[in-house]
This record gives structure tokens, sequence and C-alpha cells, in this order.
């Protein structure tokens, strides 16, 4: 009903970020399908894969990180699956990385009932060929995967993991292949592989008007650490914050209080604001408290720029909105 669906963002609008990674997973398993039942078919989850003070180790490698995507995408996956009614598959961007992630979870490729572990692309299991120069040549020249991505049979939902700018084409392809499916675009960092966009040997910007654009949001929890030069003791003031979104409440400013796991709320919004916009609303909120001064007009400029938004964070007229709402 109306009265309950306001009740439910009400909710969502004032809910805090997660204490820990189970308040996360349960959390974020709620909002994605509460935007399922609301229709939406193309889901992004986002948020850190590994506490904090991990993250920040200089030896931090990129297979800890993505087996860390891989256990909280298994995890997540274990909510929605059901082996008789709803299938989901966790999808890595080629067999040789699904090769890699399945021998890291016990050596099978069905985990849990009802759930796979797989590969966007899938070669012909008669070609033998060890190097096939005709893919390559499609790569180049972004003409698609030559038939390599197919849907997985009786599959209701893909989670999307480890996936970067230049294989993004090939969830669009799946999508247009199975577009009653679910497909989520789990820990991508979506904001920075939208930023390769448009670069040699990248998809062309286009591709978010057409297709990343409609990626909706439904739980986003992004950090952000900033400084600031003082003219007076203690000179330099850090500060940070977040960007959280937990589907169907508001994208709020959140800044955080000084130990990583309090936050206070700055701000809310029905639209996703840029990151520009993001820092701006934290640091006019550090002036109110008087932890920093105002510069004036002019400084200020100097400091944030004429542009405070990125070429994907503008209005496009080839866009969807889904992407900041």
């Amino acid at each position: 009903t109306q009265s309950s669906s306001e009740e439910l963002r009400d909710i969502a609008n004032r809910q805090p970020p997660p204490q820990n990674f189970y308040e996360l997973q349960s959390d974020s398993a709620k909002a994605a399908q509460l935007a399922i039942d609301d229709g939406q078919k193309l889901l992004e989850v986002e948020f850190p894969p590994l506490p904090s003070n991990i993250l920040e180790m200089d030896d931090l490698g990129a297979y800890q990180v993505a087996q860390a995507n891989l256990n909280l995408a298994m995890e997540f996956a274990r909510k929605f699956a059901n082996l008789d009614t709803f299938k989901v598959a966790i999808l890595l961007p080629d067999e040789a990385e699904k090769n890699i992630a399945v021998e890291n979870s016990g050596g099978t490729d069905k985990p849990y009932p009802g759930i796979t572990i797989s590969s966007l692309r899938s070669s012909d299991p008669d070609d033998k060929r060890i190097f096939k120069p005709e893919q390559l040549f499609l790569n180049l020249i972004g003409g698609g995967s030559g038939g390599l991505v197919k849907p997985l049979p009786n599959t209701k939902m893909y989670i999307i993991i480890v996936a970067s700018a230049q294989e993004l084409p090939d969830v669009e392809e799946l999508n247009i292949a199975d577009p009653d499916a679910i497909i989520v675009f789990y820990n991508l960092k979506l904001d920075i592989l939208r930023g390769d966009l448009g670069a040699p040997a990248f998809p062309a910007k286009d591709f978010h008007d057409r297709f990343l654009s409609r990626v909706k949001p439904v739980y986003y929890l992004r950090t952000r650490q900033y400084s600031r030069n003082t003219p007076n003791p203690p000179f330099m003031v850090n500060f940070q914050g977040c960007l959280f979104r937990s589907y169907p409440g508001e994208f709020q400013t959140l800044l955080d209080t000084g130990d990583g796991r309090a936050y206070r709320r700055v701000s809310g919004s029905k639209i996703r604001p840029p990151l520009g916009s993001f820092k701006e609303e934290l640091t006019q909120n550090l002036q109110l408290e008087g932890v920093i001064k105002d510069e004036g007009k002019f400084l200020g400029f100097l400091r944030t720029g004429y542009k405070t938004t990125t070429w994907w964070e503008e209005e496009r007229v080839e866009a969807d909105d889904g992407w900041r709402s």
C-alpha cells in the first residue's frame, strides 16, 4: 500500500550505516529485495569489501579483494537463492578468473543450493585453441563477445563481480539476451569505471547513457577522506564522511564523528549528489561548527574550481535518471 511504502521510505531515509558486515549483508539484501519488488532489474550494490584498516595495507593484493568480494557475493546470493524456483549465478569476467575463484572456494562451482559460480564469457567446449585471434580482434574494436556471452538456464539473478570497464559491455550483452533476469553490479566501483569511458581501448561515453545510467544504486556506501589547510592551529584539518543510500531511502551525506563507526547526518537528497557537492556539504557543515573558517567566495572558488562534477554526473539528454535516483 501507499502508506506502507511511505513508512519504508521514511525508515530508509534515516537508516544509519551498518556497524558490522552481518548488518551490511542483511541490509543490502533487504534493499535489493525492495527494489526488485518495485520492478527494478539493474541494481548496484556498493560498499567497502574489507575493513578500512585492511584496505589501507600496502601489501593488499587484487586477488585478496576479489576473494573477499566473492565470499560476500555468495552470502548475498544465499538471501535469494532457492534450488527449485530462484537460481542465482555469480559471474566473473572470464573462465580463467572463474577457475581461480572455484579453486579458492572449495573446488566446486556450486557452493550452495541454487547458486552457481560461472563467467560472463563461456567458450565453445569443442574449441581447444589456446589463442583465438578473432576474439582479440573483436575486443580491440569493441565488437562484442562474438557469441560467448550466453544466459544460464533457469537463472533469475546474475551477480557480477570484479569486472573492469572494458568488460562491462558483456553485461549489457547479457541484459539484452536475458532481459527478465535481475543483474546486480556488486562492488564494481562503477563511479571509477565510468571515468574510464571514452579513453582509448575503452567503451565510448555513450555506453553510460545507453546502459550504465539505468543501473539503480540500491545499497550504496562510499567513504571519502579530505584534508583542509587552515591559517590557525592545527593548520591542517582532516575529515571524512560517507555517501549512503539504502533503497528506497534518500542519499544521505554523513560526517564521520571521529572513530569511523559513528556518523552524523548532514543532509539527505532524493537525487544523488555529485562528489564535488558531497565534499562541499561536509565542508559547510564543518564551517557551521566552527571547525573550518569560511574563506569567502573568491578563495572558495580557487579551492573548488569552476566545475565540481564529472562528465557523467552532468545532465545528459540521452541518459536515464536511474543511476542518480
